[in-house]
């Protein structure tokens, strides 16, 4: 399987990686969850170069995830909005960061915190059954295959639960 190829996979995964697999776009994605929607606004805050960041723009772009809007004429000037498509994004970064919290947090700690305005509690993401409301773990769930990857790939592993 090539990098460049992962969009043409029948895997949900590499799909989706085709779009936010690499550490600038996540980086990126991170920053839009943040309110950060201007070109200079992700330049000065990430100290990424302009090519990257434009790359990387585009790329969400194309695939959907951020818009472009015109904020301003003469120039013309546009900021990048998230779509709902780029929305649906915030549990995988929520997991990402909440991992992170966990194993690469130093002796202070993690550095910032999620509160949710519903509750006012401090929250973490979690992952949970959508039928039940059960948080998921590997060994809870089996995978099955579907019509979408009979005959494509190699035969999924045998074993009916995760690690």
């Amino acid at each position: 399987m090539r990098w460049d190829d992962l969009d043409q996979q029948p895997c949900s995964l590499a799909r989706t990686l085709s779009v936010v697999g690499d550490r600038w776009t996540l980086i990126v994605l991170r920053d839009c969850f943040l309110g950060v929607r201007r070109f200079d606004h992700f330049e000065e805050r990430l100290g990424i170069t302009r090519h990257v960041l434009a790359d990387r723009l585009k790329k969400l772009v194309d695939g959907g995830v951020l818009e472009k809007q015109p904020y301003q004429d003469k120039p013309r000037r546009y900021e990048y909005r998230l779509t709902q498509k780029g929305k649906d994004l915030y549990p995988v970064i929520l997991s990402l960061v909440h991992w992170g919290d966990r194993y690469m947090a130093d002796e202070q700690g993690p550095p910032i915190r999620h509160r949710h305005r519903s509750c006012g509690h401090l929250t973490r993401g979690v992952l949970t059954c959508s039928e039940c409301g059960e948080p998921l773990q590997p060994r809870d769930v089996t995978v099955e295959e579907s019509e979408g990857w009979e005959g494509r790939l190699l035969p999924l592993a045998t074993s009916n639960s995760g690690p």
